[in-house]
């Protein structure tokens, strides 16, 4: 087992851990799965039934920043009380982001999208506190789906 970070997110999929692994250091940029392991055989223990071959841990970087993941079934699901933050340098930063992880259209405000697993993405400008500083940014902010910066600098 790799060395883990002294603190990380772990995200709980239902069975498609080593999907969104994949998924995800194909998005971000200095990304790579760090190691995959496996549910061992379902006969010794009473929890690894249906298992076999799933990931119990999976170990992965998302452009420097470490995670780790599992497949633990459909008891628990992800919602928008917890999100990553992707500060973008700029326009196209948050419309190449926005295209490959804003995959459920009717959860997208304010720059926050959820992507095909159920995660939630807040896919923002680096300098947004600068470009909501007035009401009328705020506003506009309030009315976005994907941020456009030009629309915010022009409130």
């Amino acid at each position: 087992m790799a060395e883990l970070s002294p603190i990380q997110p772990c995200l709980w999929f239902d069975d498609q851990a080593r999907e969104a692994m994949a998924y995800y250091v194909d998005v971000f940029p200095n990304s790579r799965i760090t190691s995959i392991d496996e549910y061992p055989d379902e006969s010794l223990d009473e929890h690894f039934t249906g298992m076999k071959g799933k990931v119990l841990n999976g170990q992965f970087t998302l452009n420097g920043v470490d995670f780790v993941c599992l497949d633990g079934g459909p008891l628990f699901t992800f919602n928008e009380s917890i999100s990553f933050v992707v500060a973008c340098a700029d326009q196209e930063e948050i419309d190449r982001y926005w295209s490959k992880l804003s995959k459920v259209p009717e959860s997208e405000q304010c720059g926050w999208c959820k992507d095909q697993f159920g995660v939630s993405w807040q896919i923002i400008p680096a300098n947004m506190g600068d470009l909501t500083r007035r009401p009328e940014q705020i506003q506009v902010m309030m009315q976005q789906k994907k941020i456009v910066i030009a629309e915010l600098e022009n409130a």
